[in-house]
């Protein structure tokens, strides 16, 4: 009988505490079902207490998800714990996730609370998780610089509360993979077979991953990963990294599986850069674009000859296809439903014609219509908030010598308004005249266009990060489209509508509260 690793996938709260990573309800709504489709164990859906808007979000994927454990983060603090209980209670399967620091460095400088009162904290806190699920997880955070007596004192405590997952986080990345590996060995004899012992590890130093593989050879049963290896500063081990090393080298894991379909990997991945706007790097292991190329003639002849000599895994294994069906604007709708079914979507019919209108749009425009197009028109479709205000036209004036300008109309409440402006260049004058028509005033923290595909056709991805509201985070805008300026002018539009969305859930729920506005 062959061992399960559990995975828990935490990209939609530690991966979205990566500077630049924000997403709205309904694009963490799609990356949640794609996670369940990946077969992940527990989807870490978000912290409930930190906002409105992530509550809402937890909620709402709880209430969808219908074979992965959904799991909120909750400080040991009881308000943070009952808001966690009331986000998952729609789930079929769910937990809460309680920590606190158990370092003497956070007790000392973060908690100023001597080990006994974090000790009490902690068995309390599981105590009161407990009267909302039997699934309790507790973490000791920055477990890698903690006392090792301190530790299984408090391990041992939070498992006779209740807790039946002990999770040690390299909260600051700080150990090597044989201290890992060391540490999990004595903490799962120490434990036994009273709690699951659980690893967060995170790569400040680059060893995210052989750090969570370690623990997994000395006894850990659960890997916390982001898709990626989102996170926070160097970001957390990546869940297609330990999930492919545990698949490949079957001869250290003897076993030793998890549960996850790796088929989806790569449309998972492709998910969440496109939501992000965050890319993994070329040379990303498992699915940077270059992860199964070969440049070097000696090594595509042996490719050629024999896969095996320079690959040790397959590309077909992550979901990556090698023979694609070429799109064009005489394709139909069966050939376009086939395909974004092959690339992983399941789409309602709804859904499905108004991606296919997108479809033939560009498809009138460009001679080829490549996946990574269709990957990001289904994207921008099923990730979609409501449209307060919607682009109808744009036009632009820019010249070398003279005042760039920008001539644009938009809907609004069934009415199109028009404006125009100037800047300090041509973006500038857009943004400019966008904010006089809605009435709000963005501030551009970040602006990038990339190419999905090659070509001088190729569609424009534009993300903006704008912020609306002092002290307020940035919101996230994505836009669409073969002309750059029309594709920035969507992206902006995009933030304006995801920040009144998540003004609105604010506004409601706090007349719900009786709260004043």
């Amino acid at each position: 009988m062959s061992e399960v690793v559990k995975i828990l996938d935490t990209t939609l709260r530690d991966g979205e505490q990566s500077p630049g990573a924000s997403m709205n309800t309904e694009e963490k709504i799609q990356i949640a079902k794609q996670l369940e489709k990946l077969r992940v164990d527990i989807i870490e859906a978000g912290f409930a207490a930190a906002s409105p808007g992530d509550f809402e979000a937890i909620n709402r994927i709880a209430a969808v998800i219908e074979n992965s454990t959904v799991c909120s983060l909750a400080r040991a603090v009881e308000k943070d714990i009952e808001a966690a209980g009331r986000a998952i209670e729609p789930a079929k399967s769910k937990r809460i996730h309680t920590f606190i620091a158990t370092s003497p460095i956070h007790m000392k400088y973060k908690l100023r609370m001597e080990p006994d009162e974090v000790l009490k904290r902690a068995v309390e806190a599981v105590g009161y998780a407990r009267e909302f699920t039997d699934d309790v997880q507790f973490s000791c955070e920055d477990a890698g610089r903690s006392d090792m007596g301190f530790l299984k004192e408090i391990i041992a405590a939070a498992v006779e509360a209740g807790a039946t997952t002990i999770n040690i986080p390299d909260t600051v990345g700080y150990r090597f993979p044989h201290e890992m590996g060391e540490m999990i060995a004595e903490l799962v004899k120490f434990i036994g077979d009273r709690a699951t012992i659980a690893v967060h590890c995170h790569n400040d130093l680059g060893l995210a991953t052989a750090n969570s593989l370690y623990s997994v050879l000395n006894g850990a049963r659960q890997v916390e990963c982001t898709i990626n290896g989102l996170g926070e500063r160097a970001g957390n081990a990546a869940l297609e990294e330990v999930v492919m090393a545990i698949r490949t080298r079957k001869d250290l894991f003897e076993g030793i599986t998890t549960n996850i379909n790796t088929k989806e990997i790569y449309t998972a991945s492709r998910l969440v850069a496109t939501i992000t706007g965050i890319e993994p790097q070329p040379n990303k292991a498992i699915v940077g674009k270059n992860a199964f190329a070969h440049e070097s003639g000696i090594h595509q002849d042996g490719v050629l000859k024999h896969k095996d000599t320079y690959e040790i895994m397959r590309a077909e294994d992550i979901g990556l296809e090698t023979n694609l069906i070429v799109l064009g604007k005489h394709s139909g709708r069966h050939a376009f439903k086939s395909r974004i079914k092959a690339l992983g979507f399941d789409l309602s019919d709804e859904e499905i014609n108004k991606a296919f209108e997108k479809f033939k749009i560009l498809a009138d425009r460009k001679k080829e219509i490549t996946d990574d197009d269709l990957r990001i028109i289904i994207t921008s479709e099923i990730t979609s908030i409501p449209e307060t205000f919607r682009l109808k036209k744009l036009q632009i004036n820019d010249c070398s010598e003279g005042v760039p300008s920008a001539a644009v109309t938009i809907e609004y409440d069934g009415k199109e308004i028009t404006d125009a402006g100037i800047g300090d260049g041509t973006i500038d004058a857009i943004f400019k005249t966008i904010d006089r028509i809605s009435g709000y005033s963005g501030s551009l923290h970040d602006y990038e266009v990339k190419a999905v595909s090659k070509g001088k056709d190729a569609l424009a991805k534009v993300v903006v990060k704008v912020v609306f509201e002092e002290d307020k985070p940035a919101v996230i805008g994505h836009g669409l489209s073969i002309d750059t300026m029309m594709a920035s002018a969507k992206a902006y539009i995009g933030a304006l509508n995801s920040y009144i969305s998540m003004k609105d859930i604010l506004t409601k729920k706090s007349r719900e509260e009786g709260e004043d506005i």
